[in-house]
Order: structure tokens, then C-alpha cells, then sequence
């Protein structure tokens, strides 16, 4: 897994998490800086690693 970060036409910054062979698995919201874009996915790679799944289609 991957981040790549881009710049929008409105010159905002939204990432994706990109798997390895290369489909987008996860796209963010946009971000006036691109800091809080870096801010971000920082803390996913910190904090997301053990993360649950809850199914509330039940």
C-alpha cells in the first residue's frame, strides 16, 4: 500500500490509498493544506493498523 497525494483544479489536496497492484482502495476528503493531507495520513499509518471492522448492515 501506497499514499499519493494530489493537488485538486481548485488547488486543494486529497490523497488516495493506492494497493499494490495500483487500484485506489480509499480516497480523502479535500484539504486547504496540503500539511493537514500529510497530518493525515500519518495518522492513519499510526493509528489504523489494528482497526476493527464494524458491519452495520445487520
Amino acid at each position: 500500500m501506497k499514499f499519493v497525494v494530489k493537488k485538486t483544479s481548485n488547488g486543494e489536496f486529497r490523497f488516495n490509498m493506492v494497493a499494490t497492484n495500483g487500484q485506489v482502495v480509499a480516497t480523502s476528503e479535500s484539504y486547504k493544506q496540503k500539511a493537514s493531507a500529510l497530518s493525515t495520513i500519518s495518522s492513519i499509518q499510526k493509528n489504523a493498523g489494528g482497526a476493527t471492522v464494524d458491519d452495520e448492515t445487520a
